[in-house]
């Protein structure tokens, strides 16, 4: 009898091996939005089949091998397609650049939600020029969200388009005027300094709406659902997939030291500007 994983093992290999030979001819752009929506499909069908939580660092961070197979899907398509670029994978995949380009991935973004039934999840990667932790150049990033169907694609220099349709530019509006898209796990809410510094920051704005899936909010922000997006300790496949599409939709990405951790910030300059301010101030 064939041991699942195996099966699982080669199923993965098969499909992107498939893959590879679909799209050898793709630009980047259009590869990079290929494999966010197949990596989200996968991931969708792997659910409905039924899944096993492990948890990592606690309760609430977990993976599954959903995760695990959508991520061997991108980085084996990318070892095929992209051979000379880098790969850097939050479930741990892993190649060194010897292009200067790293793609990075984020197989499920939200996956608290994904193992509990939640459509806010998604598949997300962006790719990059030098290190990921502070690259020379961000040049593309893509989120795709399999519950609504929508592919988000854009970067700084590529305006961002949510299903091929170019989103409106973002205007400089005011924090008091639009939402906050932001999350403060329950171990930082009991942290006194960096929980007033989030509140100072969070009471700027006219609502809040915290979901867990800082891709998909992102993404809603370069669209215009969402006004600003605030989180602390951000990871790079978290931060570089939706800052691409907030630049590519005339926002902006920044990074603040309050509270003795980094905050990340994107949304229409204006907003950010006085979301930074903020923070800076109750540190």
């Amino acid at each position: 009898m064939t041991h699942p994983a195996a099966s699982l093992t080669d199923m993965i290999a098969a499909i992107t091996k498939t893959f590879a030979v679909a799209h050898e001819q793709d630009s980047d752009e259009a590869l990079a939005q290929a494999l966010v929506f197949n990596a989200g499909r996968l991931a969708w069908r792997m659910r409905e089949q039924g899944l096993e939580t492990e948890f990592k660092t606690s309760v609430s961070d977990v993976v599954t091998a959903a995760d695990r197979a959508a991520e061997d899907f991108v980085a084996g398509a990318l070892e095929l397609l992209r051979p000379e670029d880098g790969i850097l994978g939050e479930e741990g995949a892993a190649r060194e650049s010897a292009s200067g380009r790293t793609w990075v991935v984020d197989p499920v973004d939200g996956t608290y939600n994904f193992t509990s039934g939640s459509d806010y999840w998604c598949s997300a990667l962006a790719l990059v020029e030098g290190d990921p932790s502070d690259p020379d150049r961000l040049i593309l990033g893509a989120v795709h969200r399999p519950a609504m169907g929508y592919t988000w694609f854009g970067g700084p220099g590529i305006p961002t388009t949510r299903d091929g349709e170019g989103v409106a530019k973002l205007g400089e509006k005011p924090a008091a005027t639009v939402s906050l898209a932001t999350y403060l796990h329950p171990t930082s809410m009991a942290e006194p300094l960096r929980r007033r510094v989030w509140v100072q920051a969070a009471t700027e704005f006219a609502t809040l709406r915290m979901f867990g899936a800082g891709s998909v909010d992102l993404a809603s922000v370069a669209d215009g659902s969402v006004g600003v997006w605030i989180q602390h300790s951000v990871a790079d496949w978290d931060w570089l997939p939706g800052r691409a599409l907030v630049e590519g939709a005339g926002g902006v990405g920044v990074k603040v030291e309050a509270g003795g951790v980094t905050w990340c910030v994107a949304g229409n300059r204006l907003a950010v500007d006085e979301a930074c301010a903020a923070l800076t101030q109750a540190d």
